[in-house]
């Protein structure tokens, strides 16, 4: 065979062995991959309250019920005053803080509540802010005026 067929043929094995390699999980990189699921808040459907993948911390959205009650406090403050510790719990045990969060999510029933969530909201960080949307949402599960998720990322 002449040369170029040849370094072809190379070129192109080598490249297959790299898809190849590259289609399946590595070792090390599943194992940078946590899931965080706090006992004392147990998930009741199929997800985790939070995955640790490296230095990324992804925060599935939470909704401000009483823990006690499954319900919505009577007072929006209330209510955010508690989705803001179910974002704290699961950061703290990845060994991060609100201030670590980088990008939020908020889901209100009632854009309204706008307001009212903020003078809350401000409260949660002692540094610069995340960036945020605030999104309108018909409804929420179990009668809650706000869903918060969040990524957070250690620094």
């Amino acid at each position: 065979m002449n040369r170029r067929v040849w370094i072809l043929f190379v070129a192109l094995g080598l490249s297959t062995i790299f898809a190849v390699r590259g289609a399946f999980p590595q070792g090390e990189a599943q194992s940078k991959r946590r899931a965080i699921n706090l006992p004392e808040k147990p998930v009741q459907a199929p997800f985790s309250n939070a995955i640790l993948a490296g230095d990324t911390l992804y925060l599935a959205g939470n909704i401000g019920l009483d823990p006690k009650t499954g319900k919505p406090p009577e007072k929006i403050e209330d209510e955010s005053k508690i989705f803001s510790t179910d974002t704290r719990q699961p950061s703290s045990a990845a060994g991060m803080s609100m201030d670590d969060l980088v990008y939020v999510q908020v889901y209100c029933t009632d854009l309204a509540y706008y307001d009212k969530f903020n003078a809350a909201y401000r409260t949660y960080f002692s540094k610069d802010f995340p960036a945020r949307a605030f999104i309108g949402a018909g409804s929420l599960l179990r009668g809650g005026h706000f869903e918060m998720q969040a990524i957070a990322v250690r620094h």
